[in-house]
C-alpha cells in the first residue's frame, strides 16, 4: 500500500520525532511504501488568503502551492497523519492543511445541497499524537482531534474507510518508560496497518 504520511510539528529534536520515526518503521515493516510531507520543513502556509477564498468554490481552480499535495494524496492509498496535541486541537498548520487542502473540486464535489466525497482511492487513515493533558479531559472537551481524524477527514475518503488513532495522553506528566511503551504501541500498530 502507498502510504501518505503527514507530519505537523516544527522540532526534529522532539518526542514527535521520535513519534514519526516509529510510525515510519512500522509502516515500513509491514511492507508499505510510504511518502512524507513535513508541513514545518515545507513551509506550508496555513492562512485562507482573501483571493483564495474568493475562489474557493471554483473547481477548476487549485492555488499553485497546494498541487503537489493534492497530487500526492491523489495517488495514494492511506493517510497518517503524526502531530501533537496543542490547546486541544490540531497544530495550526494542520488546521490549514485541512482549511486548504480539502477544498471543493479536490476533496468534494457540491452540486446544490449534495456533496460528494473526492478521495476514493484513500482506504485508510490513521492519527498518531501526544497530548499534554490526561485522556479523561479531552474527553471532557470532545477530543477535537480525535474527532478530526477519525469523523472529518475518513468522510472525504473511500466507502468503507478503516481509522485508527493513537494516542499518548498527559505527556507532561510521562517518563521514560511511558514513552518507550508509547512508541513500542505505534511501531506495532503501524506494522498491521
Amino acid at each position: 500500500m502507498k502510504v501518505l504520511v503527514i507530519r505537523a510539528h516544527p522540532l526534529d529534536e522532539s518526542f514527535n520525532f521520535a513519534v514519526l520515526q516509529a510510525t515510519l518503521s512500522g509502516l515500513k515493516n509491514a511492507g508499505h511504501e510510504t511518502t512524507l510531507i513535513d508541513l514545518n520543513k515545507d513551509d506550508f502556509d496555513p492562512r485562507l488568503k482573501a483571493e483564495e477564498r474568493r475562489t474557493y468554490h471554483d473547481h477548476a481552480y487549485i492555488p499553485d502551492d497546494l498541487q503537489r499535495y493534492v497530487d500526492l494524496i491523489r495517488s495514494h492509498d492511506a493517510m497518517v497523519y503524526v502531530f501533537p496535541t496543542w490547546c486541544f486541537g490540531v497544530p495550526a498548520i494542520l488546521k490549514g492543511f485541512f482549511d486548504r487542502v480539502f477544498r471543493p473540486g479536490v476533496a468534494f464535489d457540491i452540486d446544490g445541497a449534495v456533496v460528494t466525497p473526492l478521495f476514493s482511492n484513500i482506504k485508510k487513515i490513521a492519527g498518531v499524537s501526544t497530548y499534554g493533558r490526561a485522556r479523561w479531559m479531552a474527553i471532557g472537551m470532545g477530543d477535537p482531534p480525535r474527532t478530526q481524524i477519525v469523523k472529518y477527514v475518513k468522510w472525504f475518503c473511500a466507502k468503507g474507510c478503516k481509522t485508527d488513532y493513537i494516542a499518548h495522553y498527559h505527556m507532561n506528566a510521562s517518563t521514560d518508560a511511558s514513552r518507550a511503551k508509547f512508541l513500542a504501541k505505534v511501531e506495532a500498530r503501524m506494522a498491521k496497518f
